[in-house]
């Protein structure tokens, strides 16, 4: 196989490609914190907010913030219907209302290096007890899509992609761990260009595309989505995510 080299658009990408393979994530957080009417939640690295939409449907209201303008204006337009709900780009201390009810709720689905950091400057606009709920990935063992990773941290000259370290990030920011658990999330493409692009949008192959080029990483990355190819050419790879849970004090 060869890449397409078709133009991507990461964050639209993202929005209508990869973000979805998360659903049963939120849900499960979702049903497991009682999220409904009445809960202010607060999502960091909101990305396009299919998360923060989801929790608005069950009657929440919901704070973005993320640092990507693509990102933020796809959020924005998905909330625009109103119900109180604001995407801040940039700095999480600006998500923060005084005038308004404190967090019952932060989420974190997707940390970055920076998210411990970003705890520590929001949990004051949090209310004692609230939820704090940081995702990543399960066992390489149980998720398909980690061979395909490796490709990333390969030709960005680094050694085996770490694990999320879930539990460092809630003792650095001082939270009080609760509970945890994992969901079945299993990535599903049309086609192999389908899935390129959505596993692009990541982000995880971006030091990959500047340590190399573009054209090197989907080549490599096509041939790691082969083992996963069905006869009808849809791609099917099973993941296990996890979730922590944690309490402001």
């Amino acid at each position: 196989m060869t890449p397409t080299l078709v133009p991507h658009h990461p964050a639209r990408d993202w929005a209508e490609i990869q973000e979805r393979m998360l659903v049963p994530l939120y849900e499960a957080v979702y049903d497991r914190l009682g999220l409904g009417p009445g809960s202010q939640v607060l999502g960091l690295g909101c990305g396009s907010g299919l998360a923060l939409l989801m929790a608005a449907a069950r009657g929440a209201r919901v704070t973005g913030v993320d640092g990507d303008h693509a990102r933020v204006e796809l959020a924005r337009e998905r909330l625009a219907a109103g119900g109180g709900h604001a995407i801040v780009e940039g700095d999480p201390a600006q998500a923060g209302d005084p005038s308004g009810p404190p967090y019952d709720v932060i989420t974190a689905f997707h940390p970055s290096e920076g998210t411990g950091r970003e705890l520590v400057a929001v949990t004051p606009s949090a209310q004692s007890g609230a939820a704090v709920v940081l995702a990543g990935w399960g066992p390489p063992e149980r998720c398909a899509t980690a061979s395909v990773l490796r490709v990333a941290a390969r030709l960005a000259g680094g050694g085996p992609a770490p694990r999320d370290e879930l539990e460092e990030v809630v003792s650095r920011s001082g939270l009080r761990p609760e509970g945890s658990g994992r969901v079945s999330c299993p990535f599903g493409y049309a086609d192999t260009d389908s899935a390129v692009r959505g596993l692009l949008s990541t982000g995880d192959f971006d030091a990959a595309i500047r340590a190399t080029e573009a054209a090197q990483v989907e080549k490599e990355i096509l041939e790691a989505l082969d083992p996963f190819v069905r006869a009808d050419g849809t791609v099917w790879m099973p993941n296990v995510f996890r979730y922590l849970i944690a309490r402001v004090p």
